[in-house]
């Protein structure tokens, strides 16, 4: 049996490489599973917000809250609550003059209002030191 017109001719001799590379890449990827490589992953980074507080002075006299770390005034002006950079009917350099009380609550000054005005009504003045006090 002579066999070699079949390799010798050019239009078969495509599909012998073609199989012999197959045959040859399946055998090296079957070694791939023998290696291993190893990157270095860093571990996630997770990040904590942090918030800080709202910090209010209450001013009885004119019924406004300052809030310090936004730099804001809460006032009622209506029935609605308002927040603005300047106070409402009197100027800053006056407000800061007046009596005032540090608030001990960090939310929203309406949810304490009606508090604050029993406690701290309009003219409310702090107490005197007794003596031998500052």
């Amino acid at each position: 049996m002579n066999n070699n017109k079949y390799f010798s001719n050019p239009k078969h001799s495509g599909s012998v490489f073609a199989g012999a590379l197959l045959l040859a890449l399946t055998i090296s990827a079957g070694n791939v599973g023998g290696q291993s490589v190893l990157i270095p992953a860093s571990p996630p980074v997770v990040v904590t917000p942090f918030v800080v507080p709202d910090d209010y002075v209450y001013y009885p006299n004119y019924g406004v809250y300052y809030n310090s770390r936004r730099r804001q005034y809460n006032y009622l002006k209506g029935n609605e609550w308002v927040s603005q950079p300047t106070p409402y009917g009197v100027s800053a350099r006056e407000l800061f003059a007046s009596p005032s009380v540090k608030m001990d609550f960090h939310d929203s000054p309406s949810k304490h209002h009606a508090q604050m005005l029993q406690k701290y009504p309009r003219n409310w003045k702090p107490s005197a030191p007794r003596d031998g006090q500052k």
